[in-house]
């Protein structure tokens, strides 16, 4: 348990919660729809406190913010469409999942490994400001532990996630209403993913055509927050709960303990050789493309356990097994 500062919307409040989330801490802050729970969305450990906080059960991307269009140009690529949509709705609760682009410092995880990434500059003056504060991407689902209700008031925060959390940003209540609107602009035609607070008729008439489904846009590929999904998938199998490794196999490892025959293993590398759940979520996505550019025809991953964060991850790596 940590404790959780509650903090005034002035001045050192806000200097404070960005101090926070600049060294890797977690903060919970308003937006024009409900509170946020945000991390510096660069720092992957600092995401993985997101998830172990609000014990959620998978890695789904999360949504990143920023202060302005410009900033969100260094994280993503915006095609003609997804820039007007940028112009008319930011700030504002609309989402846009891009390509990431060449410049891109947003962590493998926030993105679920993924190589596009979900971009929002919200309206609330106090987020705004916040994330100037901060200087850096702010990635930030509800601050609510998973499945409840999402909160709209700081003591609806710290009813979840007193103890959990560093910080709350008492910003008052927040303007209640939907979540922010999430389009995809990964080429061809514009697709909703999911209806929030910019309406879909407001899009088409503003690009002059009718936006695609989430359904066709997703497929089996998580876009964005919300939707079912399976995640970044190895071209290599993947062997689970491996007690050993076999000659070739790329190993992925976790603990202290070194299983038999990982000497002869085309590559290897250990999630946390502490035994840490928040260390080896942090590295997941970018261990497994790692081993993946190794050549090894199999990743073998060492037993993880299913307690806090072990979780997730192992839900992650179900899927990357799973048969395609």
């Amino acid at each position: 348990m940590r404790q959780t500062e509650r903090l005034a919307a002035d001045a050192a409040g806000l200097a404070r919660a960005a101090d926070i989330l600049r060294h890797g801490g977690l903060v919970a802050f308003p937006t024009e729809t409900v509170y946020g729970l945000g991390a510096d969305a660069t720092n992957a450990e600092a995401v993985a406190g997101i998830y172990a906080a609000k014990e959620r059960p998978s890695f789904n991307p999360l949504i990143s913010h920023l202060d302005s269009f410009e900033s969100a140009k260094i994280q993503g690529m915006f095609d003609e469409t997804a820039t007007r949509l940028a112009e008319a709705f930011w700030p504002g609760p609309l989402t846009l999942v891009v390509p990431i682009a060449p410049s891109c410092t947003i962590s493998d995880l926030a993105r679920a490994g993924l190589d596009s990434v979900g971009l929002r500059v919200p309206a609330h003056p106090l987020a705004h400001a916040l994330l100037q504060g901060t200087g850096r991407p702010v990635a930030a689902p509800s601050a609510n532990r998973s499945g409840r209700v999402s909160p709209t008031d700081a003591d609806h925060v710290l009813g979840d996630l007193d103890g959990r959390i560093d910080a709350v940003l008492d910003g008052g209540a927040a303007q209640v209403g939907v979540e922010s609107t999430i389009v995809s602009c990964l080429g061809g035609t514009p697709r909703l993913l999911r209806p929030g607070g910019v309406p879909r008729e407001a899009i088409e008439a503003l690009i002059g055509e009718k936006l695609g489904t989430g359904a066709e846009a997703a497929g089996s590929s998580p876009l964005a927050p919300g939707m079912l999904a399976s995640h970044y998938a190895p071209r290599a199998q993947v062997r689970l709960n491996a007690t050993s490794i076999r000659p070739g196999e790329a190993a992925l490892l976790f603990g202290p303990s070194a299983p038999q025959g990982v000497e002869a293993a085309q590559a290897a590398l250990n999630l946390s050789k502490n035994g840490d759940l928040v260390e080896a979520a942090a590295h997941l996505f970018s261990y497994l493309r790692q081993l993946d550019a190794s050549g090894a025809a199999t990743i073998a991953v060492s037993p993880v356990p299913e307690t806090g964060l072990g979780e997730a991850i192992n839900d992650r790596l179900r899927r990357a097994a799973a048969e395609r």
